[in-house]
């Protein structure tokens, strides 16, 4: 018989087998059609690399919407790679904005660090006093 079955499939992708049921009702894999009679449902070789192809873009943060776009302008025969560089570029600049504020975010938690006295009664911190006043902004820097 050619192909694998969804076991073999998930092993090979380094994946479970709901996460393919999961990929088959998004519409970003095929569900192969059921055999005639009895047997197991068998995927090409092609349906590992999809999923492998859908992993690596999760893990650079792009949305499951984002990667069937991909997986679709990938199918067009007149697709240009200048589209693919230019949602990579707009996710750098995403990676970019979370990075500055998390570096602001870090600054604001510092400060608070800064004027704890690291003893004494609880209702003298001026962490919570911080918390509970709303003083604390996060806000980009001009």
């Amino acid at each position: 018989m050619e192909g694998w079955t969804i076991g073999e499939v998930a092993r090979r992708a380094g994946v479970g087998v709901e996460t393919i049921r999961f990929y088959e009702r998004e519409g970003l894999i095929e569900q192969p059609p059921r055999p005639k009679g009895s047997g197991y449902r068998r995927y090409p070789e092609a349906t590992v690399l999809r999923i492998r192809f859908i992993r690596q873009a999760r893990d650079l943060g792009f949305s499951l919407k984002e990667i069937g776009e991909l997986i679709h302008l990938r199918g067009l025969p007149g697709a240009d790679a200048s589209q693919v560089r230019a949602w990579v570029e707009t996710r750098l600049a995403q990676v970019d904005q979370r990075i500055d504020k998390l570096q602001r975010l870090r600054r604001v938690l510092e400060a608070l660090i800064a004027t704890c006295p690291m003893e004494g009664p609880l209702s003298q911190c001026a962490i919570i006093h911080a918390l509970e006043q709303g003083v604390i902004a996060i806000q980009a820097e001009e």
